[in-house]
C-alpha cells in the first residue's frame, strides 16, 4: 500500500496546521488516495518521523515524501534527505522516496498572477 507524506516547514502559529490539513484533504480528493498525512519539518510533534511512523502503522509499504518548499535550500538539499535516510534504517522493508520540492513551476506562477489580478 502506498502512503504520501506532505511535508511543510512548520511554524509556531497554529493556523498553519489548519492550512496544511485543508491542502492535504484537497490532495486526497484530487488523486483519490486516502493514506495521505501532513507533517512538519520543524515546530511540531507531527514531524517527519512521526508522519512516517503513522503511515507505516496504517499499512504503507511505499511512502512518497512531498516537500512543500519553494526553494532548494538546506532543508531540501540536506535536512530532509538526511532525516529520511535515518528513518529508512528504522524501516528497512519500507520504500521511502522524496519528490522534487515545489520549486519553479508554472502553476505557482499562475497562482501569483491570480493574486495580482485579485488586487484590481
Amino acid at each position: 500500500m502506498d502512503g504520501v507524506l506532505i511535508l511543510a516547514h512548520g511554524s509556531k502559529r497554529t493556523e498553519t496546521e489548519r492550512i496544511l490539513n485543508s491542502l492535504t484533504d484537497k490532495v486526497k480528493r484530487k488523486i483519490g488516495e486516502s493514506l495521505i498525512y501532513p507533517a512538519y519539518l520543524q515546530f511540531s510533534e507531527q514531524n517527519l518521523e512521526a508522519g512516517i511512523d503513522y503511515l507505516v502503522k496504517k499499512g504503507a509499504t511505499k511512502i512518497k515524501v512531498v516537500p512543500m518548499f519553494l526553494f532548494d535550500g538546506v532543508h531540501v538539499t540536506e535536512d530532509i534527505p538526511n532525516e529520511v535516510n535515518e528513518i529508512k534504517r528504522k524501516y528497512p522493508g519500507i520504500e521511502i522516496k522524496i519528490s522534487r520540492h515545489l520549486g519553479d513551476d508554472d502553476r505557482i506562477a499562475d497562482i501569483i498572477a491570480d493574486r495580482i489580478r485579485s488586487l484590481d
